[in-house]
């Protein structure tokens, strides 16, 4: 035998993920064996892995080892994504130490930087992925702005383009001034901000005045309007008048809309079209024009604006803004208000509104191709209720602006007539060429839009373009529509609905059959990790401590139900501790075939007690992971392996291998074989090398899955008797403070006293306890449904002594559930006490009956 004595993942892990990234497990299209299929969500190529990866990552894994061992031709595609805004933020960061900006470089030059920065670390979350031993398979690895995905990308838009889905217009977008990018509805983030609300007085001609409510004064030098509610009887006079803005001789009308909310504020809006998505709704309803007063880099602008905001940062202008109005007698009224700041995603800074020419696509019609497949019940969701949510966003889903003002990505193919201005796309027939005159007027004067593509258009082909679309390659015909995706609920719509769009509309079928969703990975105290919060876990640093395996097995067992994840580390403790369970049973099966002399060769009741076992343990595990119920299945097998196997099964095979009973060796080997087996795609290091060490066979991931015998229900009852009787003794023992060691005698009765008789050798050799048929006085007692274990106290112990610690214990326990039950019964107490006090209440004096009715009855039998 060459397993050491402990086990150390820090030596067997490296070598089989070594082994998984140089000779990785290779698809074969043409293999005739049935497909399973699962693309990779491609992480950031600025990324580093995260909690969020490592659990995204083993439940693939799983899946994927799982069914390769079923016999699929299981492919695992991996790949990383270009990550437009952080990458070119990560690049401009490293020029900025030079003391340069992209701008002093210009386009070309700066994405030379880019791609050398690419190659360099780009590929580092990958590298970290193959050491939680994804085994998929790099031979297919994909980036998204490789040669293969680009020409995806744009045979997608100019097709898009030519069918009138893809189309420029100015309207309002968000704006990361920061970014210096727009950005999607999908990318804002909104967080509860403190702030003020700002009651301002405009003068309506007439002499009169009207107040509205706001949190961004600043902005007012935008009005286009005020607007008030139809039914809203204090303001109805004043229709159709003029109101001036504080601080100008600019007027404005007052008009009425029934968006306008008469509870808020006021109940007066003023419409600023160009710095609200609602006014700027209203505005385009009321035929409003859409003035700007903030730059693209969020600078106060134009001769609308007084001149001492001009040139002013958006929120040095709100403080200058509130003193003029303060000063003029504008401002009656600031109070502290929680406003919904919307932010940027990627850096956090609040956007601001603009609106310019961008190019849109229009997902009404591509989302009612994706509708009717999901109402065809053609996709499946875990959770199911995912699907509801998924169709509700397709169902009222925007048009999306797949423009982003950056260098780093796909450029727009679209080209402009100088002398024209006409849009120049190429045909669908020659996607890839680029034009060289004009399509209008024949004019070569044409100009590239400059702008790049959402980094999710290019996401959102994922499924297509990493089997080789737009070309009718082997592997699109072989592995599309893939199997399962997995992947976090939080990027459902951001990902998981664009791709249906793109599978659908350019194939004509879902893109995956099965969408396993699942939660996020919080801190112990239930609050997502951030950096800024400081609570970010590195799952690096717990494998350096715990070991890959602990981690994933951690993780997997507690993704139930797609809920979110508290991470508290004893979980990782529970893995490590499980690996090193299974380690030591194995080294013991492996050192009882040292010198093992067979003198026998029959089944013990142990025997055929495991092999039934591991039997209905095959079914149960198998019928978790086809359900896609990975927790379970990390439940199911770790008790399979830890209570069954390891606690029970081998402490019974010691007596029988001692006797050189064959059958009881055999048995261990070929059950500790099956459990590796089931347990390999959770924790495939540990399973790898001790399967190698148990066979001799050099990968067990390519192994075939378990097939389970027919269950031995007579051997599971006679053995669970003898189980019964052991658990008897053990809690006899614990309750007398006996030592482990200390011989006994016991009495047995009842339907299954025969069994545990007949089984004396065995449970001697489990419990150190003598069995003998009938049913002593004065004794105390375990029962179970078929056995009712005794020991007689005279002898053991001081039957008189005993007798007064029970009793006073009993008087404690007495006491200690009449001061729960007062507390229970008082109302204040139900009030007030937090639910989960209660329930520990609750809990403690359920725990005083159960312990208070086991001494009675012992004390009744003494």
């Amino acid at each position: 035998m060459d397993l050491p004595k402990a086990y150390d993942p820090h030596k067997v892990e490296p070598k089989w993920a070594k082994r998984w990234a140089e000779r990785p497990f290779v698809a074969n299209p043409k293999s005739g064996k049935p497909p399973f299929v699962i693309f990779m969500p491609p992480p950031n190529v600025t990324g580093s892995l995260h909690m969020g990866h490592a659990l995204d990552n083993s439940l693939q894994d799983a899946l994927i080892r799982y069914k390769r061992m079923r016999g699929y031709e299981a492919v695992w595609l991996p790949g990383t994504d270009h990550a437009g805004i952080a990458t070119q933020v990560v690049v401009e960061r490293l020029l900025l130490k030079e003391g340069k900006t992209r701008h002093d470089l210009g386009r070309e030059a700066f994405l030379e930087r880019v791609w050398q920065w690419k190659e360099e670390s780009g590929g580092r979350i990958l590298e970290q992925l193959k050491r939680l031993g994804a085994s998929a398979d790099w031979s297919r690895e994909a980036f998204t702005m490789d040669e293969k995905r680009s020409r995806a990308v744009r045979y997608a838009f100019v097709r898009y383009y030519h069918e009138g889905l893809a189309y420029r217009a100015p309207r309002l977008v968000n704006w990361c001034p920061r970014c210096e990018t727009t950005l999607s509805d999908l990318e804002v983030e909104t967080e509860p901000t403190p702030g003020f609300l700002y009651h301002i007085a405009y003068e309506v001609e007439g002499g009169e005045r009207i107040v509205i409510a706001t949190v961004r004064p600043e902005t007012i030098f935008a009005d286009q309007a005020i607007a008030v509610h139809p039914e809203d009887e204090r303001y109805r006079h004043l229709l159709g008048r003029k109101a001036r803005i504080p601080l100008t001789d600019l007027w404005v009308p007052i008009l009425a809309d029934p968006r306008v909310e008469r509870e808020f504020g006021t109940g007066a809006l003023k419409i600023t079209p160009a710095h609200d998505p609602l006014d700027y709704e209203i505005g385009q309803e009321h035929g409003l024009e859409a003035v700007s007063v903030i730059d693209l880099k969020g600078r106060m602008t134009t001769d609308r604006v007084p001149e001492a905001l001009r040139g002013l940062d958006r929120f040095e202008a709100r403080k200058k803004a509130v003193e003029l109005l303060k000063a003029a007698g504008h401002l009656l009224k600031e109070e502290p208000y929680t406003i919904a700041l919307a932010t940027c995603s990627r850096c956090g800074t609040p956007i601001e509104y603009a609106i310019f020419p961008q190019w849109w696509l229009r997902m009404r019609p591509l989302a009612q191709e994706v509708l009717k497949g999901l109402r065809r019940d053609e996709i499946r969701f875990v959770p199911e209720r995912w699907k509801k949510v998924n169709i509700d966003w397709l169902e009222n889903v925007k048009d999306w602006n797949i423009s982003r003002q950056l260098w780093w990505g796909h450029q727009i193919p679209a080209w402009y007539c100088e002398d024209c201005q006409a849009v120049n796309v190429p045909p669908l027939e020659r996607y890839l060429e680029d034009p060289q005159a004009c399509q209008a007027c024949g004019s070569p004067n044409l100009r590239r839009d400059e702008d790049v593509f959402d980094t999710w258009f290019s996401s959102a082909l994922w499924p297509l373009s990493t089997l080789g679309w737009p070309e009718e390659t082997e592997d699109l015909k072989a592995f599309y529509p893939g199997d399962v995706l997995v992947t976090g609920y939080d990027i459902l719509f951001l990902w998981v609905s664009r791709m249906e769009v793109s599978g659908y509309h350019f194939l004509g079928e879902r893109p995956f059959k099965t969408v396993l969703l699942h939660g996020l990975i919080l801190d112990e105290k239930g609050q997502k990790m951030s950096k800024s919060k400081g609570n970010v876990i590195d799952p690096l640093d717990l494998i350096e401590k715990y070991g890959a395996d602990a981690l994933r097995f951690a993780l997997v067992y507690l993704a139930t139900g797609g809920q979110d994840i508290r991470l508290d580390l004893r979980w990782l403790e529970m893995g490590r501790n499980f690996a090193n369970k299974l380690y030591n049973a194995a080294r013991f099966v492996l050192l009882s075939r040292e010198g093992f002399t067979p003198k026998k060769d029959a089944p013990t009741l142990a025997d055929r007690w495991m092999e039934s076992r591991l039997a209905r343990g095959i079914q149960r595990i198998t019928a978790d992971y086809e359900e896609l119920d990975l927790a379970q299945a990390a439940r199911d097998v770790y008790g399979l392996i830890w209570s069954e196997f390891c606690d029970w099964y081998i402490e019974a095979a010691k007596p029988a291998l001692k006797e050189g009973n064959a059958h009881t060796l055999r048995t261990l080997e070929r059950v500790l074989g099956e459990l590796l087996k089931l347990l390999h795609p959770l924790m495939p290091f540990l399973t790898s090398e001790l399967y190698q060490a148990l066979t001799g066979k050099e990968e067990l991931a390519l192994e075939a899955w378990p097939t389970p015998k027919t269950p031995d229900p007579d051997a599971e009852a006679a053995f669970q008797v003898v189980m019964d009787a052991v658990t008897g003794v053990r809690a006899l023992r614990a309750e007398l403070g006996l030592p482990p060691t200390q011989a006994l005698e016991v009495y047995v009765e009842g339907p299954g006293a025969e069994v545990v008789l007949k089984e004396k050798a065995l449970l001697e050799a489990l419990s150190r306890a003598t069995p003998r048929p009938g049913r002593p006085e004065k004794a105390l007692a375990q029962v179970f449904p078929n056995v009712t274990v005794h020991l007689v106290l005279e002898g053991l112990l001081d039957v008189s002594e005993w007798r007064k610690r029970q009793e006073k214990r009993l008087k404690e326990l007495e006491a200690l559930a009449e001061k729960a039950r007062k507390k229970l019964e008082s109302p204040a107490f139900r009030e007030k006490a937090p639910p989960e006090v209660v329930r520990m209440e609750e809990e403690r004096l359920r725990e005083n009956l159960v312990q208070m009715e086991r001494i009675r009855e012992n004390l009744s039998r003494i």
